[in-house]
């Protein structure tokens, strides 16, 4: 399988990524390489991670959305209809806007926190994606092999009955010319 994979990808043993290897091994083996990266890749995470993803995917979903435009309507009617006498943050609400300050301080890192995870998570799931893709194409390669050998061996035994065939024929013709 070795000389297989060589031949497929062009390299010398020595020249083998350790990706590749254990591609290598593992067809050799006759294991799989597949398995669910997500689930491999959660399995890592820490619990700030899981937490940024967690924000992130609360805070970039169309419910926060309108639940803040929500909360940031009844702040403002609270403020200028309801509570026209002593409001806690009269128009133009700048407790609020400090308020609204701070939650795109905290925000805007958590969310980029989880991008950068999720290009982690791309990467990683790319690199599963090329271990499976070779090893497939090492299967594939390995099949026509096994394939090409067959036809050979076919075609040396149809070439040993043809021979047998024309030594048949000429034999019988060489007793018909005879008669």
């Amino acid at each position: 399988m070795v000389e297989i994979g060589q031949k497929l990808l062009g390299k010398t043993a020595e020249q083998l990524s350790a990706v590749e290897r254990r591609v290598l091994k593992k067809a050799r083996e006759r294991r799989i390489v597949s398995a669910d990266a997500h689930e491999d890749f959660l399995a890592t995470a820490t619990l700030g991670q899981r937490l940024a993803d967690g924000i992130a995917r609360v805070g970039g979903s169309w419910s926060f959305i309108f639940a803040f435009i929500a909360f940031l309507v009844i702040w403002a009617l609270a403020n200028t209809i309801f509570l026209t006498k002593d409001a806690p943050d009269p128009y133009p609400f700048i407790f609020l806007n400090l308020l609204l300050s701070m939650l795109a301080a905290i925000q805007a890192p958590i969310i980029m926190m989880s991008q950068n995870r999720q290009a982690e998570r791309d990467r990683y799931m790319a690199a599963r994606d090329y271990e499976v893709n070779l090893k497939a194409e090492i299967e594939v390669l390995a099949l026509h092999d096994k394939i090409d050998i067959e036809v050979l061996v076919e075609l040396r035994d149809a070439r040993k009955q043809i021979d047998l065939l024309m030594d048949e024929v000429t034999k019988l013709s060489a007793r018909l010319e005879t008669r």
